[in-house]
């Protein structure tokens, strides 16, 4: 299994970064989809961060006709318990993982360290966030679910430290379901994760007052760390 990914990255700010963001994007996009949001999250006053948009490798999707594209893991089924193949899902989680291990031997220590996905990446942000045994400064999970939340309680750490949670959906979200999103929530708090919920007249997309709202989020972080 190749766990090495070509990236993305913009680092804002000056000097060395002391925080990195590892932004996971959704089925089909590539690492350059959410890089333009950064100036718009951005605000004066934060660290120096660097922002990490890897590329997921390209693989046929069953659902789509079986046609190649990037994608975090295969999608066989409609049905969110099965949505995701477990052996895609764990090998993006250990991508994932090689991901937050540069950015530590670059010199930005895991509690600096923030995992973001949309959709499908972001299925796979908190799919790896429930596992952690050494939590991360944060998860951000955008019109997304967790995948097979019976397995993830299960793998849940009940003495692990547990990290803030940043989750967003819209309301009319046509492609995971608004309920599918809520209820992932109630499991990650189920699990002791405290977590910051957000609904928006959107579909599934990304809208201003989502990143404004994001960005207010990452200034508590920043401020906490």
């Amino acid at each position: 299994m190749n766990t090495e990914l070509e990236t993305v990255e913009t680092v804002v700010g000056q000097g060395d970064p002391r925080w990195s963001v590892v932004w996971l994007h959704g089925l089909g996009a590539d690492g350059h989809d959410f890089a333009p949001i950064v100036p718009e999250l951005r605000r004066e006053g934060w660290p120096t961060v660097r922002f990490v948009f890897p590329h997921a490798p390209v693989r046929a999707v069953t659902i789509n006709g079986g046609m190649r594209m990037r994608a975090w893991y295969d999608i066989a089924h409609l049905d969110l318990a099965n949505r995701a193949d477990e052996a895609g899902l764990q090998e993006s989680m250990a991508q994932a993982e090689t991901l937050i291990a540069r950015e530590v031997a670059r010199g930005v220590p895991e509690s600096r360290i923030v995992l973001a996905g949309f959709s499908q990446g972001g299925a796979v942000a908190l799919a790896l966030g429930m596992r952690r045994a050494h939590p991360l400064a944060g998860l951000v999970a955008l019109s997304t679910y967790l995948p097979a939340p019976e397995r993830a309680k299960a793998a849940c750490r009940a003495d692990a430290a547990k990290p803030p949670v940043f989750m967003a959906h819209g309301l009319g979200d046509p492609v995971v379901p608004y309920l599918a999103g809520e209820m992932s929530a109630d499991v990650l708090r189920e699990c002791g994760f405290d977590l910051e919920w957000h609904a928006y007249p959107m579909m599934h997309a990304v809208m201003p007052q989502e990143i404004s709202d994001l960005s207010n989020w990452f200034e508590a972080r920043f401020r906490a760390g």
